[in-house]
């Protein structure tokens, strides 16, 4: 069954997240093509999305939402209070509206745009290639209709999980959203610590991403706690406790809870403003280490 069968697709801001959602959409067969609508204020992007995707795209937001079932917010949240007043007018009640904008509450969307039913979705960078996780939030004026089609669109990116309180999407955006950087940076360590042992750049490279890759999906495959894994590997006086010694002495593990925490509280702060209030998105969790 596809709940997006004969649905129409309007894309607000068609910037890198949105176009993976896009291709995402029409690899898996879910929409055509002609059904979908994207506003872009550049020319050029609107016709690299033309000729790669087959789109109709538009320079006004206002018309790319008009006829939509399913509405696609993907701009910037520091542009969303700009583009609140074209799309106020153009919305309808029978229309659904997805917002991948990081920070923009389910409350300030629905004030802003005076439509209440709204998904609020954090997908993550490995949506590109259909890797992706999202975690995503329905309000109480999302029908069933609406909740399959917002679940159909977000599974083309990959895995997705429906949370029933909105917090857990700011929880999410400090965690799996901001989490490829992380791992990114830590990827980078890695390879670097291999290099200075004495690997070519390129083959360390391929080394690190090769162990990630296969510790991720036997973790995966597993179902073990990852303490578990982690102590299959960790024989008594070897070089890997060695490594966990130092690790561990390094506050591996407190540096990583401080950086989720920092990225949540901002997530927070981004609500707050949005949302007109002058709480920063008070009261921060305690963080351990501090």
């Amino acid at each position: 069954m596809n709940p997006l069968r004969g649905a129409r697709v309007g894309i607000v801001g068609t910037g890198v997240m949105a176009e993976s959602m896009l291709a995402g959409l029409l690899r898996e067969g879910l929409v055509e093509p002609g059904d979908v609508c994207c506003s872009h204020p550049r020319a050029e992007r609107r016709h690299v999305l033309e000729e790669l995707h087959g789109v109709r795209t538009t320079d006004s937001n206002a018309q790319a939402v008009a006829g939509a079932d399913v509405v696609l917010l993907a701009i910037k949240p520091q542009v969303l209070t700009e583009v609140f007043p074209e799309l106020r007018p153009a919305l309808t009640p029978s229309q659904l509206v997805v917002s991948v904008i990081a920070g923009a509450s389910t409350p300030a969307l629905a004030a802003g745009l005076g439509h209440p039913a709204i998904v609020r979705a954090m997908p993550n960078t490995p949506a590109q290639i259909g890797q992706g996780v999202t975690v995503w939030y329905a309000t109480s004026a999302v029908t069933a209709e609406g909740k399959a089609r917002a679940r159909g669109m977000l599974s083309a990116l990959g895995r997705e999980f429906e949370v029933h309180q909105e917090r857990q999407v700011a929880m999410a955006t400090a965690v799996s959203g901001t989490g490829p950087s992380y791992i990114f940076l830590f990827i980078e360590a890695l390879v670097d610590a291999a290099v200075h042992l004495g690997f070519p750049r390129h083959l360390a490279r391929e080394l690190v991403l090769d162990t990630m890759q296969g510790s991720a999906v036997f973790a995966l495959q597993s179902g073990l706690h990852i303490a578990e894994l982690r102590d299959m590997v960790t024989s008594p006086g070897g070089t890997t406790a060695a490594a966990m010694y130092e690790l561990e002495r390094g506050r591996l593990r407190t540096v990583v809870s401080d950086a989720v925490w920092a990225a949540f509280e901002r997530t927070l702060q981004l609500e707050s403003q949005l949302e007109g209030r002058d709480d920063g998105g008070a009261p921060s969790p305690p963080r351990r280490g501090s």
